[in-house]
């Protein structure tokens, strides 16, 4: 049981944890701001546009509501289109920043891993000189 307890807390305190935490919560706070851009921002233009449309208001009713034999009030069956097309519009604005930010990060990796030339230093300079001076 100690050695459990042991291995946990090694696992637990790892950096690479910690960093999959933060990932989490960031990418989550993040898609709550993507969905209220696609919901609040940019869906009713597109309604406005369309006529007054609300997407949420989209649905197809597979079943609609009605009695049953006793009497008892059976609810509508529906799907709600609009909510999936805004999640599917959610998807597509979260997997473009994504995108955009690994290729930024690929970009600065690459400069990072180009080799600058190194300076020559004060001798080799000097040498160089005397080379070309002796060649002229």
């Amino acid at each position: 049981m100690k050695n459990f307890i042991t291995e946990f807390k090694t696992f637990a305190v790892r950096g690479n944890v910690f960093d999959l935490a933060i990932g989490v919560i960031i990418g989550g706070a993040f898609g709550k701001i993507v969905s209220s851009l696609v919901a609040d921002i940019i869906m009713p233009p597109i309604g406005y546009i369309l006529g007054g449309m609300r997407f949420t208001d989209i649905v197809w009713t597979l079943k609609p509501e009605g009695f049953d034999g006793q009497g008892v009030v059976q609810p509508a069956v529906v799907m709600q289109v609009g909510l999936f097309l805004q999640s599917l519009i959610d998807f597509a604005i979260v997997a473009l920043v994504i995108f955009l930010a690994v290729k930024a990060v690929n970009r600065f990796k690459r400069q990072e891993s180009v080799p600058s030339e190194p300076t020559p230093s004060k001798e080799v300079i000097l040498l160089t000189e005397i080379r070309d001076a002796l060649k002229r």
